[in-house]
């Protein structure tokens, strides 16, 4: 007997805001810039891409080719997207590290 599946896609479990913001603070946290542009793009897709393209002022396509595997988005496509998804892109000292520039 085959074994059957069904295709699954992590957009379809990100309905609730709390669960999008975790899942991109995560992303975050991890700092693996690939892993940032997918869980930008998973949630995007959870929202609905032409309405975040439409507010971010790209295209659907252009945000498709941005935030496939191994899309680059530039940092304005970033900051643009952010915005229309509710977020801001900020600074922070890591954590036990030292913000302060080095002497030299």
């Amino acid at each position: 007997m085959a074994l059957e599946t069904e295709p699954w896609d992590l957009a379809d479990r990100l309905s609730a805001p709390e669960a999008q913001a975790a899942y991109l603070e995560a992303a975050f946290e991890d700092g693996d810039p690939d892993l940032i542009v997918a869980a930008i793009g998973d949630v995007a897709r959870a929202r609905g891409m032409s309405s975040v393209a439409g507010s971010a002022s790209v295209s659907r396509e252009a945000l498709y080719k941005a935030f496939r595997p191994g899309g680059n988005p530039t940092l304005a496509t970033l900051a643009s997207v952010m915005k229309a998804l509710g977020y801001r892109l900020s600074v922070a000292p890591a954590a036990g590290g030292d913000s302060r520039p080095s002497a030299g």
